[in-house]
């Protein structure tokens, strides 16, 4: 049983850590996107509305300054959006942020959609993804979107983007009915990539507000009555506690996992930590570290816009490499490997969103840490092929030992110790504990040995 006093302070201290994290109710809570929208800020933004369900907020204001994202994570925030209980108004700020592509979407779904002076919006046209010549893929049907229109070319390819296109001019005019916006701008973003300044966007009603900063914000929403999930709630902002929930340890860690090119580099020490542990086993390091990287480089490619032919070249590739080791290819393997890597890590992304490339001197980069640990270990195993035989059967003949036993029942016969291992030896003449002989000739498990002043039998055995 604690004492009463170590029972006062555990509960003061877990009040004291808990001060900041919890928003009183009636309060605002503001979340932030900074960047670009991936599968880490929607995981933020949705958890963040559901705690600020949990405590009882009035308001939730989501401050964007985005150049778009994946359309996934797009989807993910809107649909949290759209279910909440609670009124969330976008705030387009500080001046000089932008809400465009994505960033666009999120702020025609928000209850209360407002911007600072010198920001902007739009450009909200689906992004072409995938190698020259494949069907682009749009924010509003898939994982990426584009800062470029869609032209209306001839072709199964023109047929697909405008289908995609079509999607998500759906989509935007749709949330836009919703809330009462501008659906006729809305689509021309999509269709068009056309953008608007702040001003310019209150103007065609784009936005609701134009606020010099969150607390001009604020006030100007206090009063207001909001739709939110078929409730009525009327707000009181004016002087209402406002509270920042800061990104946790579970965002700031899956913004790290999924970037691409840490995805990449995590799936490399996995897929080598995993092979020096096979061909070394009993140490532990490499299978740990190379398990537990291979799994969050799987979890973070399963959240990102994979091109599964990517995967396989990289792992083909890993695959011709290691085999080069232990084949005598002449680097046929290789330079094959390194080949496969290369286009791999090319392709491995399927998308052209801001941010989620993989720079080409980081692929080449590994490609060529690989070939060279490869060439490494081909280059210590020819060297230890050329050495001179020190241990193993065929260097035993020659050997002198001394005599450990000699049987009762065959004064010839006895045991030596040879190599680390116990061997029955035969003589030619009786043989006594402590004799020097020398190894003639190797019969199974046995070995014929002869007294060092004796002269080596003729005709082998």
């Amino acid at each position: 049983m604690l004492p009463g006093w170590l029972r006062l302070c555990l509960c003061a201290l877990i009040l004291c850590g808990s001060v900041g994290a919890i928003a009183a109710p009636g309060a605002v809570v503001r979340l932030q996107v900074d960047g670009v929208i991936g599968p880490a800020s929607a995981d933020y933004l949705v958890r963040g509305l559901a705690k600020a369900v949990d405590e009882g907020a009035q308001l939730v204001l989501i401050e964007i300054d985005t150049p778009g994202g994946l359309d996934s994570s797009m989807r993910a925030i809107i649909k949290a959006i759209l279910a909440s209980p609670i009124p969330v108004a976008s705030y387009v700020a500080p001046g000089g942020a932008r809400a465009a592509s994505a960033g666009t979407y999120i702020l025609y779904a928000s209850h209360v959609a407002a911007m600072a002076p010198g920001t902007n919006l739009g450009a909200a046209t689906p992004v072409a993804i995938g190698m020259p010549g494949s069907p682009s893929k749009p924010e509003g049907a898939d994982k990426g979107e584009t800062d470029k229109p869609a032209q209306g070319e001839k072709g199964s390819s023109d047929a697909m983007t405008a289908k995609q296109v079509n999607d998500a001019a759906a989509y935007i005019r749709g949330l836009a009915n919703m809330r009462g916006r501008n659906a006729e701008w809305a689509e021309q973003a999509v269709r068009e990539a056309v953008s608007l300044s702040a001003e310019e966007a209150l103007e065609q009603k784009v936005i609701d507000y134009l606020a010099r900063d969150l607390s001009d914000l604020l006030r100007q929403l206090d009063g207001k009555t909001l739709p939110a999930a078929g409730v009525e709630v009327t707000l009181a902002t004016a002087g209402a506690p406002l509270i920042s929930h800061a990104p946790d340890w579970r965002t700031r860690l899956l913004a790290v996992i999924t970037n691409p090119s840490v995805a990449l580099i995590l799936m490399m020490i996995g897929v080598y930590g995993l092979f020096f542990e096979f061909s070394n086993p009993g140490s532990g390091v490499g299978g740990v570290l190379g398990g537990i990287s291979l799994v969050l480089a799987l979890y973070a490619l399963q959240l990102l816009p994979v091109n599964y032919a990517g995967v396989a070249l990289i792992l083909l590739g890993i695959a011709f490499i290691t085999a080069e080791a232990f084949l005598p290819s002449f680097g046929v393997l290789g330079i094959g490997g390194v080949v496969a890597f290369v286009f791999g890590g090319l392709i491995l992304i399927d998308t052209d969103v801001p941010g989620f490339g993989i720079p080409l001197a980081l692929i080449f980069t590994l490609a060529l840490i690989s070939a060279a640990a490869i060439l490494a270990i081909v280059s210590m195993a020819l060297r230890a092929r050329r050495r001179q035989q020190v241990a193993g059967g065929s260097t035993l003949v020659g050997s002198l030992v001394a005599v450990a036993a000699v049987r009762d029942d065959d004064p010839r016969a006895g045991w030596v110790a040879l190599q680390g291992e116990r061997w029955q030896v035969q003589g030619a003449s009786p043989l006594r504990p402590g004799q020097q002989v020398r190894v003639t000739a190797r019969d199974g498990v046995h070995l014929r040995v002869s007294a060092v002043d004796e002269p080596p039998p003729q005709g082998g055995h």
